[in-house]
């Protein structure tokens, strides 16, 4: 009884050994697989991470760049002179085109009204640049 004590223990041993074998193995494959889905979850945690923080960058950016501007215009320090000129030229470009199209007068009259005009405002810029460069004392230059 004792030899078959022996064998059925020696049998139970060999069986837990294997079978142990076998999960240590598992188990070493599970861990890789937990390692690389941690390392995938952190990649994707650092990659979410940097597009917020790029994010928060530009929108910062563009707020102070807003802010910036508004103080400027609040000062009279705005610096988008080229804009402006271009945004009004634009308007009077309609404004004249619409005023063509609904004229109550003829052509002719119509296009005489618009060189006087023309002339007058011509007249207003020149007098206005004077009275710029005398008051900052650049006149004759």
């Amino acid at each position: 009884m004792r030899l078959r004590n022996k064998a059925m223990t020696s049998m139970m041993l060999g069986a837990g050994v294997y079978l142990l074998d076998a999960l240590r193995d598992r188990l070493a494959d599970g861990m890789d697989d937990v390692h690389s889905r941690a390392s995938e979850g952190y990649d994707r945690a650092r990659d979410f991470y940097d597009e917020t923080a790029d994010r928060a960058r530009d929108t910062y950016g563009t707020a102070s760049r807003r802010a910036r501007r508004a103080a400027a215009a609040l000062r009279g320090d705005d610096s988008d002179f080229i804009v402006n000129t271009g945004a009004l030229l634009l308007g009077v470009g309609v404004g004249v085109g619409v005023g063509i199209l609904l004229a109550p007068a003829s052509g002719r009259e119509t296009r005489s009204n618009i060189a006087g005009k023309v002339q007058d405002l011509g007249d207003k810029v020149r007098s206005k640049s004077r009275e710029v460069q005398a008051a900052t004392g650049t006149y004759g230059e």
